[in-house]
């Protein structure tokens, strides 16, 4: 434990820091095959909630609960029968991929068994939209919405039945799409969704108990985000390994030339051929992630930090790197962790090819030994940690631009978890959802963030693509529609749902188009704006 704190000291007194107004830089910068792109998630973009054979997920049932101010994903912003004009949109902002999740209810309504063919059609008109366009497709399975079907049969999550069904799940979605799918994330931040959902109760599927939750009517707050972690580990470590032996076909020309040296038949090494082209993917887990910085020099707010860093970071990493959770976790959490079997932690280690990284803000992290009673959207009591800024996390304000906590992530996870590959799957700055176009605040934020990416780069880390959250203005877990995370405005009470762009989708084409960005550029576009989109100021 001493060890990964000094190594957290070093880290944050000696990684080289990016700061807002940094050196111009472009795209070209980067390394040949950096991927940048948008995303969003099924429930917060599709609509069409019980059109086409789709059937309740978690997320429907807790934002008809009321949550969330309300808001619901029955209709959100209708990309379910604006993906057309949406893909146009994207290709002509000049996104390299677009990150979506499926919605396994609409996929598969009963959560296993028959699939339902208009669920089908949809994602397959999606995916050939998005490659006809030249857009890379990279899928999530699994985004906080699983079947309510599920989740009544058997407590979803909570129970090891869900491995099984996940599995199968995730084995239709690589039939059905792998041939044009080369990016697959299983299950998107398990930790958050395992903190919210199970230990806080303030998304789904509302788990919680007191004093740790708010109002929940089930749950068990102290045990149930340790079995639910657990379970995706187990459920995600079974579906790499699908695909894996399945579909990721990694047989080399050399390979097929001694089989046809010894074999002679060329009708087996055209089959050989035929499964090379079909599927040679990638597939692995994200992680959200927090910049963690002592909140002062002493050794106690560092192991804090470091704490901090192990239960969020290291509750999903170590056992994909290491087998097993970390140790400090084992000691604090003791019984109410589950362990891995020998064979369990076999399954996990490796199961991966890349992880991917969800960053929004830094927080300031301080010892709180004494803590008995947990406060509202604190973290479990186990941590033992107090954040200080945690209003920068859960209000709707704009986020502080704090670069370097990202770059202190990327370079914490190089060098903790031997550099694996990583993708930022989740970056950008909330605003107030009826306020300006003029968004500079976020144009700010993407310079100095996507700067930050760059210098870790530089300094080694194996980071390959970034991904701004989000493409347009969707519903959020937490708030509704309040706040906007988007490049596009959609304007809610016209029944067209018009995508406005912002002034950040225009500096992220700029960008995306190979021209340089520097602060001398966003002030440019700003003043340029009126003319780039006219009308640009939003009714308050």
């Amino acid at each position: 434990m001493r060890s990964l704190i000094f190594l957290l000291i070093r880290i944050l007194l000696h990684v080289p820091i990016a700061v807002l107004g940094a050196d111009k830089y472009s795209r070209y910068d980067f390394p040949p095959g950096f991927v940048f792109g948008s995303a969003t998630a099924a429930y917060q973009v599709e609509g069409a909630a019980s059109e086409d054979g789709r059937t309740p997920s978690i997320w429907d049932t807790f934002a008809h609960a009321g949550y969330a101010d309300g808001a619901t994903g029955d209709v959100a912003v209708d990309q379910y029968h604006k993906y057309k004009e949406d893909v146009k949109l994207m290709a002509e902002m000049g996104l390299d991929a677009y990150r979506f999740s499926i919605s396994w209810s609409r996929l598969i309504p009963n959560g296993r068994g028959p699939l339902n063919p208009k669920g089908v059609q949809y994602y397959n008109n999606l995916i050939n939209e998005l490659i006809s366009h030249g857009i890379q497709p990279h899928v999530t399975l699994n985004n906080a919405d699983l079947p309510q079907a599920l989740e009544d049969e058997y407590g979803g999550w909570i129970n090891r039945k869900i491995v099984k069904d996940f599995t199968a799940y995730a084995n239709v979605c690589f039939r059905e799409f792998g041939d044009r799918v080369s990016y697959w994330t299983t299950v998107n931040e398990p930790n958050v969704f395992a903190i919210g959902g199970y230990d806080q109760g303030i998304v789904p599927p509302r788990h919680c108990s007191t004093p740790f939750g708010i109002n929940c009517t089930r749950g068990d707050s102290p045990t149930e985000p340790y079995t639910v972690v657990h379970n995706i580990l187990l459920a995600h470590a079974s579906a790499a390994r699908l695909y894996k032996r399945n579909y990721q076909v990694l047989i080399s020309k050399l390979f097929i030339s001694i089989i046809l040296l010894t074999y002679q038949s060329f009708a087996f090494i055209g089959a050989i051929y035929d499964m090379q082209e079909k599927q040679n993917g990638f597939i692995g887990i994200s992680i959200y992630t927090l910049g963690a910085i002592p909140n002062s020099n002493s050794t106690e707010d560092a192991m804090a930090a470091q704490r901090l860093n192990d239960f969020y970071i290291g509750w999903i990493a170590n056992p994909l790197v290491f087998g097993d959770y970390p140790d400090i976790m084992k000691e604090i959490v003791g019984s109410r962790i589950p362990t891995f079997t020998n064979h369990e932690s076999e399954l996990v280690r490796g199961s991966f090819d890349f992880l991917g990284v969800i960053h929004y803000t830094t927080c300031y992290v301080e010892d709180d030994p004494g803590a008995l009673v947990l406060k509202q959207r604190d973290f479990n009591i186990d941590v033992a940690a107090k954040i200080k800024n945690m209003e920068d996390i859960f209000l709707d304000s704009e986020y502080p631009i704090l670069p370097w906590g990202l770059q202190v992530v990327l370079e914490y996870i190089k060098q903790v978890y031997d550099n694996p590959p990583l993708y930022i799957l989740e970056n950008g700055q909330r605003t107030q959802r009826n306020s300006t176009l003029e968004d500079t605040s976020r144009v700010e934020y993407l310079q100095a963030y996507i700067g930050s990416v760059l210098d870790a780069v530089r300094n080694g880390s194996d980071t390959r693509g970034y991904f701004s959250w989000s493409f347009l203005d969707v519903l959020e877990i937490l708030d509704g529609y309040r706040s906007s995370f988007g490049f596009y405005y959609v304007d809610l009470d016209d029944p067209d749902l018009k995508r406005q762009p912002k002034l950040s989708k225009y500096w992220y084409s700029h960008f995306l188009k190979g021209g340089s960005v520097s602060s001398d550029k966003v002030i440019e576009l700003k003043n340029n704006f009126s003319a780039l989109s006219p009308g640009h100021f939003l009714q308050q």
